[in-house]
């Protein structure tokens, strides 16, 4: 379900790309990202430290199974708290929304999918080319 302000964005002229209003927009959803990717790693190391009591064999292994897959969703929700944060320095810098590599817009559909996109698709698609082929 889209607000009525993200509608406005996304079908806004392209002439108003990167406005102080889409600005606006995208730094408060930055915030509010970065407000909620620290509030699961904090809810995810809490649940780790309260280990109940399993004399069962079998509890205590899904337990540390759990606790393992707790541990792989910090450790990913940690490094997306420094792209939300150079995303909004970039936002500072008048630079948010701009491909790093072409200088071309990223695009507000794709933006408000991960507005922490660094590259067009274009860019990305090719990077992610590259990493399969060097991968295989």
């Amino acid at each position: 379900m889209t607000s009525a302000i993200e509608e406005k964005i996304i079908n806004a002229p392209e002439s108003d790309y990167m406005n102080d209003e889409q600005l606006a927009f995208f730094k408060d959803l930055l915030i509010e990202l970065h407000d909620t990717t620290r509030a699961r790693i904090k809810e995810a190391k809490e649940e780790m430290l309260n280990q109940p009591d399993l004399p069962d064999f079998n509890d205590r292994a899904s337990w540390e199974e759990q606790c393992e897959l707790l541990m792989r969703i910090v450790d990913r929700e940690q490094k997306l708290l420094p792209k939300i944060q150079l995303s909004l320095e970039r936002i500072r810098l008048g630079t948010y929304g701009y491909c790093l590599e072409t200088g071309e817009p990223i695009g507000v559909q794709r933006l408000m999918a991960r507005p922490t996109a660094e590259y067009c698709i274009d860019v990305k698609a090719c990077q992610e080319m590259k990493e399969h082929l060097i991968r295989s």
